[in-house]
């Protein structure tokens, strides 16, 4: 509980200044509430709606997820190959390259013509944005290691199996680690962006169909509500994410 506190009272310290400021911003120069609601608005229509809300942030949180698992599985998959042949990596990294460079509000509607309205969509979109830090993390990791070591276990005639999971591997693991931490972000907002082009169709809704209707319609309490349920799915996402890496550096004997 000691080491947890200062972790946690820095941040909630912030939120409630940032809370404060905002109150008395709307106050001072009586600011409109369909221009910027109060913080009271906020928390009125997410009392109000907590149950679509809710169900909102669950359905994008499964579509990020999915998407994160996806694009961590292929990702290391990829990153493997890179690393193992040199053909593989100078014939297709411009490639994964591209998945990054290429704006996804653009990729998004092909992807509604491909897959279609729905949660398959959302995924693919969280999917594509989360992939490249992944490839690009492990597949740094895994050419890192020393060239003496890699001598040392082909004077031992080790397998390739055997120098890839004994010796790349435990090097790319912190690699993959800080890869996997910054698509956690990623794939929210790709399953928000997602959702905002793509859909549920008739699965329902998430947090980017709240986001698009209701700037459509001017309901700014509902707007600023599902951003700050979009900012929290981030910081639980990251959170989980961090915890998990914690545990995989810890296993794997980094510390």
């Amino acid at each position: 509980m000691r080491q947890l506190l200062p972790r946690v009272i820095p941040p909630l310290a912030a939120a409630l200044l940032f809370v404060a400021a905002w109150q008395f911003v709307v106050d001072y120069w009586e600011i409109k509430p369909f221009l910027v609601p109060p913080p009271r608005a906020v928390a009125e229509r997410l009392l109000a709606d907590w149950r679509p809300l809710t169900r909102a942030w669950w359905l994008t949180a499964q579509a990020a997820i999915c998407g994160l698992c996806l694009a961590l599985l292929t990702g290391s998959i990829v990153g493997v190959l890179f690393a193992q042949s040199r053909w593989l990596r100078f014939a297709f990294y411009p490639y994964a390259i591209f998945l990054q460079t290429v704006p996804i509000v653009a990729i998004a509607p092909l992807l509604i013509l491909w897959l279609g309205y729905g949660a398959r969509g959302v995924i693919a979109v969280a999917f594509v944005l989360s992939l490249f830090p992944i490839i690009a993390n492990m597949t740094a990791g895994l050419l890192s290691v020393p060239r003496p070591l890699l001598e040392l276990f082909e004077l031992n005639r080790a397998s390739r199996w055997q120098r890839l999971w004994k010796l790349q591997l435990p090097f790319a693991i912190p690699y993959l680690v800080t890869g996997l931490k910054t698509s956690s972000g990623l794939s929210v907002i790709g399953a928000i962006v997602g959702d905002f082009f793509v859909g549920y169709g008739g699965q329902g809704f998430g947090l980017g169909y709240l986001i698009r209707t209701s700037a459509e319609g001017y309901q700014t309490p509902t707007l600023f509500a599902t951003v700050l349920l979009s900012t929290l799915l981030g910081v639980t996402v990251f959170a989980t994410v961090g915890l998990l890496s914690e545990f995989i550096l810890r296993r794997w004997g980094h510390d």
